[in-house]
C-alpha cells in the first residue's frame, strides 16, 4: 500500500501526529509519503490510502489570516512557541483546491483542536470532508486530537494518532 499524509502544522502538532501516523502505517509494510499541504503532490494516482490533516482555526481550516496569527503568537516569547517552517505559506484548504482524483484512493481526516467542548472549538475535519465532497471523495474515517490551552498535544494522543492510523489499514475500502 502506498500512503500520502498530508498536513498543516503552526506549531507542530498536526506535523508530530502525522509523523506518529507515518510510523505506524510503515510497520504494517505501507509505503508513506508524509508531506506539508504547501508541497504536498496534486496528483494522487499514486496512492491507495491519502490521510489529510489541519489544526482547527475559528471553526474550521486555517485561513490566511488565522495563520497570520498564528505567526504573532510564536512571536510572544510568554507563548513559548515554535513556528513552523511552513506555517506562513498554503495550507489544506488550497491543497484541497488543487488535487487531482485520478484513480481511487481512500481517504481519512483528522484535526487537532482544543481541549474544551467541541461547540466552542470546532472541527477542521468537517472543513477538509466538504473540501474532499467538492471533489467527488469523502473520507472513510476522521478523528480529532486535542491540545491543551498552552497549544501542545495533551498526553498520549501521539499515541492515540498511531491507533488511529494503524486501524486504517484492516478497514476494507468503499
Amino acid at each position: 500500500m502506498n500512503a500520502l499524509i498530508v498536513y498543516e502544522s503552526m506549531f507542530g502538532n498536526t506535523r508530530k501526529l502525522a509523523e506518529a501516523m507515518a510510523g505506524a502505517l510503515e510497520t504494517t509494510g505501507a509505503d508513506v509519503t508524509v508531506s506539508p499541504a504547501c508541497e504536498a503532490p496534486a496528483d494522487l494516482s499514486d496512492y491507495t490510502l491519502v490521510i489529510v490533516g489541519a489544526p482547527t482555526h475559528a471553526h474550521s481550516l486555517p485561513r490566511p489570516k488565522s495563520r497570520a496569527e498564528a505567526v504573532e503568537w510564536a512571536v510572544d516569547p510568554t507563548k513559548k512557541l515554535s513556528l513552523e517552517e511552513t506555517a506562513r505559506s498554503t495550507g489544506v484548504r488550497e491543497w484541497l483546491e488543487g488535487i487531482m482524483l485520478v484513480g481511487n484512493p481512500r481517504f481519512a481526516v483528522f484535526s487537532t483542536r482544543a481541549d474544551i467542548p467541541r461547540i466552542f472549538s470546532g472541527d477542521a475535519t468537517a472543513a477538509i470532508r466538504k473540501g474532499l465532497r467538492r471533489r467527488l471523495a469523502d473520507a472513510d474515517a476522521h478523528a480529532d486530537f486535542l491540545v491543551g490551552l498552552d497549544n501542545r498535544l495533551l498526553e498520549g494522543e501521539e499515541g492515540r494518532a498511531s491507533e488511529w492510523a494503524g486501524g486504517l489499514v484492516a478497514v476494507p475500502s468503499a
